[in-house]
């Protein structure tokens, strides 16, 4: 605490970033402030609660960046948190990206759900975004059942199914006129900006159709078509009526926590809403602005954002080249209204079902830091081995941050080495995981955890050594009943209370990993052939095995045949050797 005293001495009072680091010197903040010392001084000279007192407790130092302007820091800070990921930085973990409607550009065009990285100059129509992937998913496979677009991802050389049921013109063979294309294509436009008088009409037609055909389920499915638009795509209450892409942003504070609503309204009406909540830790004024340039990060920023008078207007119209407006009354002030409804509604009515997800995930998580000696444990990988007899071996890794499972992380491992026991395995999966991460420098684990006992802990520690990382490694210790016990180190066992949350982490963990590599090994097994099935299989030579593919071909085949029927083709000791191997193929 001296050492920080003496810093924030030094402070000088211009904008910039902080980063705030740990024992370990790992960033664990990152923020920025109009006036770095008054800013980061706060820190330590004020009493804490929730998330900013946890965060202050791990700070052991901190650095920082001068900037020329205040935009410029909050450019900077959300750079730093995409190079950095600190553990306390709520914001910019997911980079899902929203899904468009899309019309191709294709001669005979598509209409499909796109994720498109770029919008600008992105070629064919693109309507969105909708936050609210299932309501994208919806409209297209309505206008799609509608209005016979191409169905097929390249031009295929006959016919096909949609062509018959009245879904597709038949590009492949027919030749179509441009103007019907484009009349579909105006038609289809016209429906997606919020003219939907036309699009109701033509479903009416056909349910009219439908009934005096006497085709009553069909007429039934027009009938919900119309009852869809009616609820989710029908006119707004409030809306304005102009073409101009707008967002409506505003939060509500409570007991620590922020809660943000954005309404996305396009062609002067609301298409979908958005929102946030977190544990609140810098000042209210920094998070606002923070949240609304983070929010915009890879996605198109519209033409005017409303926001409530806490805003930084100034400061967000630069730092995102777009009008900021702080309405005062009529409808758009009714919308700004609207977004704090939203935001305190989601807030007070998942409050409770927030706390106990992060004492689930967030706070298990820094209690099993604590159980193990790691202050700040934010980044868990854990391994676990899948095999049959010693064939189909693979391996695979998941990845939790915090305490929740970061899915494009995982990875998976198809064992090579000719030595398929445990201890083998996990040295294979170890070393290739590990030398690519110090090849490519990629971010290490604060821990690593092995779903198996020493003898692959020691595995695991041999490969480390080698590569000279220091990197903790724990294997998990087991009753009889299978369940973990205690968490053990090639010196160490740390016993685990089964009624707290760090043990429910632990078990989501590992059957997560077990999910995951199982889930790979059927997926590979499933590509085996017959034959590597045969080869392992004691009694079954090259000639046993050449009658065997030659009458039955496949697994599946083989596996229908009782005890007795194999007995028929083979001799009983290794008729009953192949029954049993392919009864634990088949529950595996």
């Amino acid at each position: 605490m001296d050492k920080i005293s003496e810093k924030l001495k030094l402070l000088t009072t211009n904008p910039g970033c902080y980063l705030m680091k740990d024992t370990k010197g790992n960033i664990i903040y990152v923020g920025k402030a109009k006036n770095l010392k008054r800013r980061v001084s706060s820190y330590f000279n004020r009493e804490h609660t929730g998330k900013t007192k946890a965060l202050v407790e791990k700070i052991n130092d901190f650095e920082y960046i001068v900037t020329e302007s205040e935009v410029e820091s909050l450019l900077l800070e959300i750079n730093l948190i995409k190079k950095y990921s600190p553990k306390y930085n709520i914001l910019l973990k997911d980079n899902k990206s929203y899904p468009y409607i899309q019309i191709t550009n294709d001669v005979y065009p598509r209409l499909i759900i796109s994720r498109p990285r770029k919008i600008k100059n992105h070629k064919g129509k693109l309507f969105g975004p909708y936050p609210n992937a299932n309501a994208a998913r919806k409209t297209v496979e309505l206008l799609n059942r509608i209005y016979p677009f191409r169905k097929c991802n390249t031009m295929q050389k006959k016919l096909c199914l949609y062509y018959h049921i009245g879904q597709c013109l038949g590009y492949c063979e027919k030749k179509i006129d441009k103007k019907v294309i484009k009349n579909m294509v105006d038609e289809v436009s016209s429906f997606l900006k919020g003219n939907y008088d036309e699009v109701r009409n033509k479903i009416k037609d056909l349910m009219n159709i439908a009934s005096n055909n006497l085709n009553f389920e069909r007429a039934i499915e027009y009938r919900q078509m119309l009852e869809y638009i009616d609820k989710v795509l029908e006119k707004q209450k409030i809306s304005l009526n102009d073409n101009i892409t707008r967002d409506v942003i505003n939060y509500y504070v409570k007991n620590d926590y922020i809660s943000f609503q954005v309404l996305h309204l396009r062609d002067g009406k609301i298409n979908m809403r958005d929102g946030e909540v977190f544990a609140l830790i810098d000042d209210i004024e920094d998070t606002l602005s923070y949240f609304v340039t983070s929010f915009y990060d890879n996605k198109e920023i519209p033409k005017e954002i409303l926001v409530s008078d806490d805003f930084d207007l100034e400061l967000l119209s630069k730092a995102l080249n777009t009008k900021v407006i702080i309405p005062q009354k009529g409808i758009k002030k009714k919308l700004v209204d609207m977004a704090y409804d939203n935001a305190k509604i989601v807030l007070e009515e998942k409050f409770e079902l927030i706390i106990r997800d992060e004492k689930r995930t967030f706070d298990a998580n820094d209690a099993l830091g604590k159980i193990i000696g790691i202050n700040n444990l934010k980044r868990i990988e854990m391994f676990d081995n899948a095999h049959l007899f010693g064939t189909f071996t693979v391996s695979g890794m998941v990845v939790f941050i915090n305490g929740k499972p970061d899915k494009k992380e995982y990875r998976k491992y198809k064992i090579t080495s000719d030595s398929k026991d445990d201890y083998h395995t996990m040295k294979e999966v170890i070393y290739r995981r590990y030398y690519r991460v110090l090849h490519d420098k990629l971010e290490k684990p604060d821990l690593i955890i092995v779903d198996g006992g020493i003898i692959q802990v020691n595995a695991a520690k041999e490969v480390l050594d080698s590569l000279y990382l220091d990197i903790p490694i724990l294997g998990l210790k087991k009753n009889d009943k299978h369940t973990t016990t205690a968490l053990i180190s090639d010196k160490k066992e740390y016993m685990i209370d089964k009624t707290s949350d760090v043990f429910h982490l632990l078990t989501r963990i590992q059957d997560e990993v077990h999910r995951y590599t199982i889930n790979y090994h059927k997926d590979i097994r499933s590509k085996g052939s017959l034959s590597s099935i045969l080869d392992n299989v004691p009694g079954i030579g090259e000639k046993r095995k050449k009658q065997l593919l030659k009458k039955y071909k496949t697994i599946t085949k083989l596996k229908s045949l009782s005890k007795e029927e194999l007995e028929g083709i083979l001799p009983s000791k290794v008729a009953l050797e192949l029954y049993n191997f392919l009864k634990e193929y088949k529950n595996k």
